[in-house]
């Protein structure tokens, strides 16, 4: 069973809400941040004054799915769309899945389909 920490309020988060919190800190988290984990996040933060265009969607789309391919193994990422484009440098994502609630101990046997999110990276304020 998954269990972790609310970031915000502390609160213990099971399930499918950890998983949700880990897939927004992983999008979110650019690689080589972190002092202790230099290969931990995403190279989404990086594209985040590169011009909004097809090109650099894509290129989110694929920096998003191979970070979560890394770091998530609770999460399989089936569909992405972009939902949101900001003058601030906000790029919103719609993440659609299937969610493995045993997938840290190694069992994928159960599977929760088409589990989704909303995950917004880059901007001013996060």
């Amino acid at each position: 069973m998954r269990v972790g920490l609310d970031a915000n309020t502390g609160a213990v988060l099971t399930g499918w809400a950890e998983c949700q919190q880990s897939i927004g800190l992983i999008a979110r988290t650019a690689i080589g941040s972190l002092a202790l984990g230099r290969s931990f996040g995403s190279d989404a933060p990086a594209l985040q004054d590169a011009p909004q265009n097809a090109l650099t969607i894509m290129d989110h789309f694929m920096a998003i799915a191979e970070a979560l391919r890394k770091w998530e193994p609770g999460y399989r990422l089936k569909n992405i769309q972009a939902k949101q484009l900001g003058a601030d440098g906000r790029v919103g994502f719609a993440l659609t899945g299937d969610f493995y609630p045993n997938a840290l101990q190694g069992d994928y046997s159960v599977v929760e389909t088409n589990a989704g999110l909303q995950v917004v990276v880059g901007g001013f304020a996060q």
